[in-house]
């Protein structure tokens, strides 16, 4: 029996292409240094951000302060070699006692807290996208919808966009998610062939290229396999990284394919079962920001702040940082209330830098985020946001969570959000995935083929995203904030802004984010026309006076990092 045909071979080529065209930017296949994100244009060659040159030339003997960076997202991998030296430890709390000792709410929330946890242990995987359950609260609050709504109304025409993005979509998904099993089926064969006959836990293009049999299993197998990875346009390092970007595209084909056939919050009601449009219901999750889910908050926290110079995987961008779990994030759409109830507690317990690598286009409980965003003015605290994947217009399609208040009040000052700018090697300056937007995104910073840790052992692998261009940002604004400990969320805003830089090779025009060839000014990208410059922020910060006021960090236990 053949493994596959080849009619399944030329679908892998072009329905892959097709599937990762908004999730990689074409680059050279020059070799890029693997911290490319920390390093300069004028000794490296690559759009980094100086950070290197930094710790060199301007932090060279100089004390910091330890800096607590929540990150909202999918759970960390607390064992990491990288990571578990420096995770935030509540002081408050006794491990393992069963008990709200220092009465926040929360029962050992040691490391942070699992927003998405069940009470005997478990967390919630998968839940359904935003549209869908707006799609349904339509139809399960008005009936019928187009003959129940006044045709002249916001929430009519809310209902028509919703129609359009959920029906005919679903129905055209199934056909392309039955065809792309095939292929995933076929992807697991082949790889368990390979891996038995490599003896390898993963392997790349150029291990399958050196391989010489006559099985013709294998022959078949490392075939395929070549063919699929270098059909994605970007060669992945390897086939894990490859099948991690694949499974997730799997995994939202097979949420739009049923958008209209499973109930979008079943789910959520039979593993957390909190009361998810009641925002008074608080206590609920559990304490295991862990998990088995962690793959996207583990790499994100990595580019924060992974260990510098412990002699182990990577260095992270700030020296000085305690890292706090906050797991809120499924696969699929996070919802408004664990986002709302997320960034309050970190706020709550310390936290001076909220990283949130997340978003989606619809946000029906915007006023419940929106004040805790507040919140997090009021007290001081930056947040950072990932600007999003689609390619898109920020100025004119919505992205949540985002610093303009649903009530008409003054935009959010302590909000930053950042698009994904590429190494500069290739002939896309930026991610051709990125979203943009003169008036809504902030700034640029590196998100293209980072290299940081994964869960799962110690390991380390790339990934794509302006989901890892926010954590550079934040761990840039770590760094300075570290360092001059006084600067409030306002002015670290205002420095990381202000000294954001155009690209350094004098480039003016790049090709336009989501679209094939048409060109545009970089400087038309984001409000401050540049990539966040580690080197120019700690320049500019030394010139401005701090105006915050000490605060004792009661939450924080801030033991000295230990190095291997």
């Amino acid at each position: 029996m053949k493994l596959f045909s080849r009619e399944v071979a030329v679908l892998a080529c072009v329905a892959l292409t097709a599937a990762f065209t908004t999730k990689s930017s074409a680059q050279s296949k020059t070799q890029v240094p693997k911290n490319w994100q920390l390093l300069n244009y004028e000794t490296d060659s690559v759009y980094g951000t100086n950070t290197e040159k930094a710790y060199k030339e301007i932090l060279k003997g100089k004390k910091s302060t330890p800096v607590i960076v929540a990150v909202i997202d999918s759970g960390i991998d607390t064992l990491h070699e990288d990571l578990k030296g420096i995770l935030w430890t509540n002081p408050g709390e006794i491990p393992g006692n069963g008990k709200d000792d220092d009465g926040n709410g929360y029962i050992d929330d040691i490391h942070g807290w699992n927003f998405l946890g069940a009470k005997d242990g478990s967390s919630l995987k998968e839940d359904s996208d935003e549209a869908t359950r707006e799609y349904y609260r339509y139809k399960n609050k008005y009936g019928d919808p187009d003959s129940t709504l006044d045709k002249n109304s916001k929430e009519y025409a809310t209902w028509q966009a919703l129609k359009q993005k959920i029906e005919k979509p679903s129905s055209q998904t199934k056909l392309q998610y039955k065809s792309m099993a095939k292929l995933q089926e076929n992807v697991s064969k082949c790889e368990n062939i390979l891996k038995t006959y490599l003896n390898k836990e993963d392997f790349t293009v150029g291990q399958l290229d050196s391989i010489q049999t006559t099985n013709q299993d294998v022959l078949l197998a490392r075939n395929f396999m070549t063919r699929l990875l270098k059909s994605t346009g970007d060669e992945p390092a390897s086939f894990s990284e490859f099948k991690m970007e694949f499974d997730a595209y799997m995994g939202d084909l097979k949420r739009k394919a049923e958008a209209t056939e499973v109930p979008p919050n079943q789910n959520r009601e039979k593993i957390v079962g909190d009361k998810y449009d009641d925002i008074a219901d608080t206590k609920y999750g559990n304490n295991d920001v862990m998990g088995k889910f962690g793959f996207h908050g583990t790499h994100v926290s990595g580019i924060i702040g992974a260990l510098r110079n412990n002699g182990v995987g990577i260095d992270g961008v700030a020296d000085n940082v305690r890292i706090m779990a906050v797991k809120a994030v499924p696969d699929g759409d996070e919802r408004d209330k664990d986002v709302a109830l997320a960034i309050r507690y970190a706020v709550d317990n310390g936290a001076q830098i909220i990283n949130m690598s997340f978003g989606k286009p619809y946000s029906p409980h915007k006023d419940w985020v929106d004040e805790a965003v507040k919140y997090a003015q009021k007290k001081g605290v930056l947040l950072v946001h990932a600007a999003g994947n689609d390619g898109a217009n920020n100025d004119s399609v919505p992205n949540y969570p985002n610093p303009d208040f649903a009530d008409g009040s003054p935009r959010a000052d302590n909000f930053i959000t950042v698009g994904a700018s590429s190494n500069g090697v290739g002939p896309d300056k930026v991610a051709g995935f990125s979203n943009y937007g003169k008036k809504t995104v902030d700034l640029f910073a590196p998100g293209v083929q980072i290299y940081s840790t994964i869960p799962g052992g110690n390991k380390y692998g790339s990934a794509s995203g302006t989901s890892m261009a926010a954590p550079v940002v934040a761990g840039v604004a770590a760094l300075v904030l570290s360092y001059y400990p006084e600067l409030s969320a306002r002015q670290l805003k205002y420095i990381l802004e202000k000294s954001a830089t155009p690209l350094p090779d004098g480039t003016k025009e790049v090709n336009k984010p989501g679209t094939q060839d048409e060109r545009i000014n970089f400087a038309d990208l984001s409000i401050s026309g540049g990539v966040v410059n580690t080197y120019e922020a700690l320049k500019l910060a030394a010139t401005i006076k701090g105006e915050n006021v000490k605060k004792k960090q009661h939450k924080a236990k801030m033991k000295p990092v230990k190095k291997n």
